[in-house]
């Protein structure tokens, strides 16, 4: 048996974990936290058209939805540590509903921007809730086969959400916005059939309480694990999220259908790796899972500037393919991405509950989930200025390069 986290037996074997009634509920959560950006990077062309807003400043539209978890997720992981998860989930689904509804109908796009704050703080606990959950409820190889499972409901998320997003923005801009709506059946059904393990009432001061979770947070594989997740969603966000949808624009010419529909074939690839992940911690450790993860990251970003040219020689090959060979280059390297993708989120999320003792889970979660939020903040903003700089192929060089730099931050600070 291999060297991941909790490598005991359980009964996970015997038994279908993607069935329980628990984990299904957290699934809902999990799809409503990748909701908020991914059903709108497609149709963010056409909102920065309606809008008249110059290239480069849409991606105010996701800083504006992360950065609100920048600054609420730490607090609110403390308070589901000394509230409770539902507590803390319960309004956050309400919020994130509300006013993700309301950019549907706001007047100017200032207040859409207003009003995408505002679902950000909705947001900012979903991302790290959902994770603290399965933590409670699962040990053990259950738990990396739950994590592998969330990961592989993300996937399905970002993938169906671009082409959802890109199928209604047809009809116009704001009909993307009417999908926050999920949110409140979602919320009734955790108030309803939840059944989590709610942490014990805390007898300990507020500030024993901090001292304990800063100890626990004091560790170098936890430090490694918080800079992974940061640097993973600067490339997801800035490059991936907001910019391959002008990057296929300006080069393939897409509609914003077709843009959802190949930024979901990545999602296909990162859903069916992660439904594996459970079995590959058996064999290899979530460090040796994360280290492969990031040179693959670099490898996809790396050559997808130059896709356009392959498929014209590919296309000068097999001119009876048409289209559809042309395209394949691309299609391969984001299938590289998916595989990157699918390889090292949940391996970063088991390691780190395996990590955090349960009294002081959501608060490292939500630490993490902090990172992941700054990831997602200044990724769109440092791309959009590469952007503005040196142009669009860039974009993808400098994502690259992030993802290489990460490979001996992993082997230093993730070594057993």
């Amino acid at each position: 048996m291999g060297a991941g986290s909790d490598r005991q037996k359980s009964d996970s074997e015997n038994r279908r974990l993607y069935l329980d009634r628990n984990l299904l509920i957290v699934f809902g959560v999990t799809l409503m936290a990748v909701l908020g950006v991914a059903s709108i990077s497609p149709a963010m062309p056409e909102i920065a058209i309606a809008w008249g807003i110059p290239t480069g400043t849409e991606s105010l539209l996701v800083s504006s939805f992360t950065l609100p978890g920048v600054i609420f997720t730490p607090i609110l992981g403390v308070l589901g540590d000394r509230l409770g998860r539902k507590t803390v989930l319960l309004p956050s689904l309400v919020l994130f509903a509300l006013a993700g509804f309301s950019c549907a109908l706001a007047p100017s796009y200032l207040f859409l921007l207003i009003f995408r704050f505002l679902q950000g703080i909705g947001a900012a606990s979903l991302g790290y809730l959902n994770l603290t959950i399965i933590g409670d409820l699962y040990k053990g190889q259950d738990r990396a086969n739950a994590m592998g499972y969330n990961s592989s409901v993300t996937s399905i998320g970002t993938a169906a959400y671009p082409a959802l997003g890109g199928f209604l923005a047809v009809f116009g801009w704001y009909f993307p916005f009417f999908l926050p709506l999920l949110a409140l059946p979602i919320g009734v059904i955790v108030l309803v059939g939840l059944e989590n393990p709610e942490p014990e009432e805390n007898k300990t001061s507020f500030r024993e309480y901090l001292r304990h979770a800063w100890r626990a947070m004091r560790n170098r594989q936890v430090f490694g694990i918080l800079i992974a997740s940061g640097i993973t969603f600067i490339m997801l966000y800035g490059v991936i999220i907001t910019y391959f949808s002008t990057f296929f624009t300006l080069t393939f010419y897409f509609d914003p259908l077709a843009i959802g529909l190949v930024i979901a074939s990545m999602s296909i690839f990162t859903g069916l790796t992660a439904t594996q992940v459970g079995k590959l911690t058996l064999r290899y450790s979530e460090r040796t899972l994360i280290l492969a993860a990031f040179p693959l990251y670099a490898l996809a970003l790396m050559f997808i500037p130059f896709s356009p040219v392959s498929g014209d020689l590919l296309l000068l090959l097999f001119p009876t393919l048409g289209f559809a060979i042309k395209i394949l280059p691309l299609l391969f390297l984001i299938a590289i991405y998916g595989i990157a993708q699918g390889l090292n989120m949940p391996s970063l999320y088991t390691l780190l509950a395996s990590l955090a003792p349960p009294e002081h889970r959501a608060a490292l979660m939500s630490i993490n989930g902090t990172l992941l939020r700054v990831g997602q903040t200044l990724g769109p903003i440092l791309m959009g200025v590469t952007l503005l700089l040196w142009g669009i192929n860039w974009v993808f060089w400098v994502g690259a390069l992030f993802g290489l730099t990460m490979v001996p931050i992993i082997v230093v600070l993730l070594r057993p």
